[in-house]
């Protein structure tokens, strides 16, 4: 029986919460139940043993089932149901929860009639409103149209193979595609082995659908097109449609309207070498108050977008569409034409472009004084690359470099030097997880993988660009502007637990019941440096970590360890910028460009689409870089590298060659013929007659056994011996006379006594 007023049972709670996904903050239980007083006190407990016991999560103020949509979701129509109702999935869903949950698309006749409700169709990615189903024997999911986001090309992407009389098959690229027919007369220039793009045509004989090919992207062999795969499973627009080439063309440069002439201060550039597009420009210079002994006063130009990019331009769609730009190894999908990105918005040196600036004074000890935002012309004075720059910090300048390392690149570092004072004070999550990238030949096949150098130059302009970003997050909260932020949720307390007992079984304590802070991470990072299990240790505190999204409510990032922040500097390829840029413009009167009320009614909906833009654009280039290894290896199957263990599951273990930078798998029932028992608490797979075992970090020897390209995937056999596990596992799974729902034994094997 449920009292009013009284908190309710554990089931009843976590039913409510399954059944009310935009009721489920704590204020919005407690009104629900009638809870006051000391019975809210209670329900905090409860709702947070509830989370520590892994049956609940904290997304920003709400509290869901792990595993379940948030209410607002960007979903996929993939298919119909028996009726012909349309079904839609989630568009980016972690691969460690399973298969994608199904959503029933709700639309009415009258929907469609009234021209007012967006109406989706096959192929259409949309932004829903998610409901639990009231019918158990369908779809756990009911939705209802928001915005219709993209209406996807009826163009299919597979391989083409030749079969006999010149016609030919459309091999899937994806694990449930399907074969089609593709007649002589419809092959167009596709030869076996090509990349193509296919529209449907009439069924086929023996049920094979019928195909045409439009295009050929190339061999499949080639980076261009296993990157063409990445776009089209993804769905990421990257054809610019002729009205908004028509508008970047057409643009013209900025006026001085509302500007200041900043075009005497040295402001520079610093970029990757290869950089096409220069959206951030630096100075430093001492603070001439005698109020601020020591102090300096730091410069971060930003090219000002937002002044050709106006709200509901075809620019504006088509940028809000995209999200973001996406980086793959040899190819760039931006967010804006070229016309804009590289050429009429980027801070080119010793040319005129328009900008927004923030002028940032810091105290000796790295506090930030005081800051103004100004809308501004300037002209860079020089473009450097990390390299030039750092090379002449370092006293090795070049013939551009040197004239600039007195008046110009000292100031920067030392001001810097300041900065890092107030970043060490601050200990943002310093994980030590280095970045690979790929060379590519000429063929657009893998030459090599490189790690580059971490430089100084790097962290200064990363550590500039953070107080930018945080300067504006303040900005707009003191004129009460709508925004959207950067947050950063602290861990959950199931991940913290899990982190918890994994880090004891390595001799590391983790506190228990404290709210954790990122300098309790550093802690633990900091013991681990030059042991065996320093690799390991990052691994787990970044897996134990929340994801960063964007959202117009503030809850801080825990990352970096800021109350305030909210990404300013790079709105040449993140909409998310943009928006901040126009928040800008609009609250401290800046000219033309700046945010409308009906783009601030939004924001919710934006901040939605942009993280999940986000991760598919993630999640693209790590198919991509997953494909080109795969590739790269496929010819040398029965090799043998050296590896470590990155990954521990049930059903088997995730292999890292860090030489490649690539993953892949070993099933359990490969690794021999003892009974081997999965523990999530120390990572690891242990053989229980030997005590012999496998935990997450270890160096193995492995041989590739398997390569398959298009789906990036590779499977290896374990040639190490398991060592001995610590006594504390082999204890674990003594403990427990039960199997462990992790246990897996070779098949066609006898099962242990009494597991029968």
């Amino acid at each position: 029986m449920i009292i009013h007023g009284a908190v309710p049972p554990r089931d009843v709670l976590l039913r409510f919460i399954t059944d009310n996904p935009d009721r489920a903050s704590k204020r919005e239980i407690a009104k629900a139940f009638g809870l006051k007083g000391d019975t809210r006190v209670e329900l905090k407990a409860l709702l947070r043993d509830l989370e520590q016991d892994g049956l609940l999560q904290k997304s920003r103020k709400t509290l869901t089932r792990p595993g379940a949509l948030p209410p607002v979701t960007v979903l996929d129509i993939t298919t119909r149901d028996k009726d012909g109702e349309l079904i839609g999935r989630p568009a980016e869903w972690p691969e460690e929860l399973g298969v994608a949950p199904a959503v029933a698309i709700r639309q009415s006749s009258a929907d469609r009639a009234n021209g007012k409700t967006p109406v989706g169709g096959l192929g259409d990615r949309v932004l829903a409103k998610i409901f639990p189903a009231k019918d158990r024997d369908g779809p756990a999911y009911t939705a209802r149209i928001i915005k219709l986001i993209d209406k996807r090309r009826g163009a299919l992407l597979g391989v083409y193979r030749d079969m006999a009389d010149g016609a030919g098959r459309l091999m899937p690229i994806e694990r449930r595609g399907e074969e089609m027919v593709i007649d002589a007369a419809d092959r167009g220039d596709a030869k076996d082995g090509d990349l193509v793009e296919v529209e449907l045509g009439r069924a086929g004989r023996l049920g094979l659908a019928r195909a045409k090919v439009l295009s050929v992207v190339g061999s499949v062999a080639s980076e261009k097109a296993i990157s063409m795969i990445a776009i089209h499973a993804h769905g990421i627009p990257y054809i610019f449609p002729p009205s908004v080439l028509a508008d970047a063309d057409a643009a013209g440069p900025a006026t001085m309207s509302h500007r200041e002439d900043w075009r005497q201060l040295p402001l520079i550039t610093i970029d990757p070498h290869d950089a096409k597009d220069h959206d951030d420009a630096v100075y430093a210079e001492p603070d001439p108050s005698p109020d601020n002994p020591d102090g300096v006063i730091v410069t971060v130009a930003i090219a000002d977008v937002s002044w050709y990019v106006r709200p509901k331009s075809a620019l504006d769609r088509e940028a809000l569409k995209r999200g973001n730009s996406v980086y793959f190894p040899d190819r760039v999908v931006p967010m804006l034409p070229e016309r804009i990105s590289n050429d009429l918005c980027s801070l080119k040196e010793g040319v005129d472009r328009p900008a927004l600036a923030v002028r940032m004074v810091f105290s000796s000890e790295g506090r930030k004084a005081s800051h103004t935002f100004h809308r501004i012309m300037m002209k860079s004075a020089a473009k450097l690359s990390y390299q030039q720059a750092q090379a002449a910090i370092d006293g090795n300048a070049d013939d551009k470099a040197g004239p600039l390392l007195e008046p110009i690149l000292k100031p920067l570092w030392h001001a810097y030097a300041i900065l890092k004072r107030g970043r060490t004070r601050r200990q943002p999550l310093e994980l030590d997880m280095p970045e690979r990238k790929l060379i590519l030949k000429e063929d657009g096949t893998v030459d090599r993988v490189h790690i580059p150098d971490r430089l100084d130059a790097h962290k200064l302009i990363e550590e500039m660009m953070i107080q930018a970003n945080v300067s504006a997050a303040e900005t707009l909260e003191k004129k009460q502007q709508r925004l959207v932020y950067r947050i950063h949720d602290a861990p959950t307390l199931s991940k913290q637990e899990a982190l918890r007992e994994f880090l004891a079984t390595i001799g590391i304590s983790l506190a228990k019941g404290a709210a954790l802070r990122s300098n309790s991470f550093n802690g633990i990072l900091a013991k681990a440096i030059d042991t065996p299990h320093q690799t390991m240790v990052n691994e787990m505190v970044l897996r134990s970590q929340s994801q960063a999204i964007y959202s117009p409510e503030n809850i801080g990032h825990f990352g970096l360890n800021l109350l305030k922040y909210a990404h300013f500097t790079s709105p040449i390829r993140r909409y998310a910028d943009l928006i901040v840029h126009r928040a800008l413009v609009g609250s401290l009167g800046l000219g033309d460009g700046g945010i409308t009320q009906e783009e601030e009614a939004g924001l919710d909906d934006v901040a939605a689409e942009i993280s999940t833009f986000e991760r598919r654009a993630m999640a693209a280039e790590r198919d991509t870089v997953n494909r080109l290894i795969a590739h790269h290896l496929a010819g040398r199957i029965g090799d043998e590298f050296d590896g470590r263990i990155s990954g521990v599951t049930k059903s088997g273990l995730f292999i890292s060659l860090p030489q490649f930078g690539a993953d892949g798998f070993i099933p359990v029932s490969t690794l021999g013929r003892d009974y081997f028992l999965y523990d999530e608490a120390h990572q690891a797979l242990t053989g229980e007659k030997t005590g012999l075992g496998y935990q997450l970090g270890d160096a193995v020897s492995v041989k590739l056994v398997e390569a398959i390209p298009l789906a990036g995937a590779l499977r290896f056999e374990m040639l190490s011996e398991g060592r001995k596990m610590p006594t504390g596992i082999r204890s674990f799974h003594k403990a427990s006379r039960r199997p462990q729902s992790g246990a897996y034994r070779q098949p066609g094997t006898r099962p242990p006594r009494g597991r029968r």
